[in-house]
């Protein structure tokens, strides 16, 4: 079973946990069917992104598969036993393995290219797919994001080579994905350039 939240754009992120939060869009494919699962506070716009996003993404499977479009409040059928699955996925999480992170670059470019002008996950997940094709070690990722995060807690470049050493072991121990380093990185280095954070 996959399990993703759209965003505004009707962006496609891979998650492992379904709060069924009111302003939340969220796309669950067990195969047999994908399920558009809407928050009652979701925009208009937002949903006909999403349902344009959903029929795309059946569209391109080799077997398309029911799209059953879900409103809360008003779940019914197997979704109620698919949500039920979900809460108890959430209870148990810390025993389950974690999903990895997806860097959507393409889904990122087709939007792009349609004309809609990135938002910060866009930009992020630009970036992050620019040092995932720069084939780093992963001791090299695990270094450059102990320094961002360092830099950003003290404020400055101020800190010690123990602190340094001791940042890059907690970030190795995480057991972070390649994948996940790249868009941390990303994303520290895009907020605290936006934002003049960590000077």
């Amino acid at each position: 079973m996959l399990i993703y939240s759209l965003t505004e754009k009707g962006y496609l992120r891979r998650i492992k946990n379904v709060n069924f939060l009111e302003t939340a869009v969220y796309l669950i494919d067990d195969e047999k069917a994908i399920y558009l699962w809407l928050g009652k506070e979701v925009s208009e716009a937002k949903k006909t992104k999403c349902i344009e996003r959903a029929e795309k993404l059946n569209s391109e499977r080799n077997n398309s598969a029911l799209l059953q479009i879900i409103n809360q409040n008003r779940e019914y059928g197997s979704f109620l036993s698919i949500m039920e699955i979900l809460k108890k996925d959430k209870i148990e999480e810390s025993t389950k393995k974690r999903e990895e992170l997806i860097i959507e670059f393409d889904d990122t470019i087709e939007l792009i290219e349609a004309g809609l002008e990135p938002d910060l996950e866009a930009e992020i997940t630009l970036l992050a797919h620019q040092y995932s094709k720069k084939n780093l070690n992963y001791e090299v990722l695990c270094n450059n994001l102990a320094k961002l995060q360092l830099k950003l807690q003290k404020r400055s470049k101020n800190y010690t080579q123990k602190e340094l050493e001791n940042k890059i072991q907690e970030i190795f121990k995480s057991s972070s994905s390649y994948e996940e380093l790249c868009w941390l990185i990303a994303e520290l280095e895009i907020l605290m350039t936006k934002y003049s954070l960590g000077n």
